[in-house]
């Protein structure tokens, strides 16, 4: 079994491409679209290299894999799946849960949100067989309720749940989200065999060291900084709530979540032909209600 990665710099991704040399079956794991939010544009710059490793190795692609539904970039398996159309999209079953969540937050009147937009959902401890090998569904929420970890021979792709040992776990705070859920993912994690090869699901390099993504279940174990195997369930929580806290909403958050909970489908193009994505808007209405006048001439 191998494993071949591409990095997106500007979202701190990695996509992988896993494939059995022999037989040339593969899988690709979180493909990463560009997407301009200052213009709208969309772009394949990210996901062309991959599309060029497949088709140079004539690998045959049996799935699209999604970890979860992303909140800081948007996914590219809609693309993957037009260049390989016998691939299918994939996604835990538990991403009902996200859909609902943003079907409100968004207004999507017209969006069914029963997982119809993705080719297979997926259940919790099933085996997917992707022609010669197999792959084992971990259900790992935390930093989303639909979060899933891909178990391949002595292989884990572990999305946004771990990362590299010096970075830590995911963040908690969106919808649905739950450190103490997070908590008891990663410690099912860590009963695996200690061998374990980790793949993680984005690195963001600290203190400008090079870019690293794969490290194993023992490294995990010992020096994970957020959550190793001597981290209590309250002290990770206190850590990781009061972390959550001070961060920023992702920059492509609204974006991002739009797309990826209809498996990266745009929304339906409106009477013009074209498709748009909605913000909305957080307006502090004790400040609205100060100010006495509005000149739009002058702002």
């Amino acid at each position: 079994m191998k494993v071949k990665h591409f990095f997106d710099p500007d979202t701190f991704t990695l996509t992988y491409v896993v494939y059995d040399e022999k037989t040339k079956d593969a899988i690709v794991i979180d493909p990463v679209l560009d997407f301009d939010q200052a213009t709208g544009s969309i772009e394949n710059k990210s996901i062309a290299p991959l599309v060029n490793f497949v088709q140079e190795n004539k690998l045959q692609m049996h799935y699209i894999l999604e970890t979860h539904a992303h909140a800081d970039h948007v996914t590219a398996a809609q693309i993957v799946k037009s260049k390989f159309p016998r691939a299918k999209i994939a996604v835990s079953s538990r991403i009902l849960e996200v859909q609902k969540v943003f079907k409100d937050v968004f207004n999507l009147t017209n969006f069914l949100a029963n997982g119809s937009d993705f080719d297979l959902l997926l259940n919790d401890h099933e085996s997917l067989c992707a022609g010669s090998f197999s792959i084992k569904i971990l259900p790992t929420p935390g930093h989303t309720p639909a979060c899933t970890c891909f178990y391949i021979d002595d292989f884990l792709f572990t999305g946004d749940a771990l990362f590299m040992p010096d970075f830590g776990t995911g963040r908690c705070d969106f919808p649905g989200g739950s450190a103490t859920s997070l908590f008891h993912s990663v410690k099912s994690l860590y009963d695996l065999p200690n061998e374990t090869k980790v793949f993680v699901g984005h690195d963001y390099m600290p203190g400008g060291r090079e870019l690293k993504f794969e490290t194993s279940i023992l490294e995990s174990k010992k020096h994970n900084i957020q959550l190793n195997e001597k981290i209590t369930l309250e002290e990770f929580i206190q850590f990781r709530e009061g972390r959550d806290q001070t961060l920023k909403a992702p920059k492509l958050l609204f974006p991002s979540l739009q797309m990826n909970i209809r498996a990266g489908q745009l929304p339906e193009a409106e009477s013009n032909g074209k498709s748009y994505l909605k913000l909305p808007l957080q307006i502090n209405q004790l400040q609205i209600n100060q100010v006495d006048h509005f000149d739009i001439s002058k702002s």
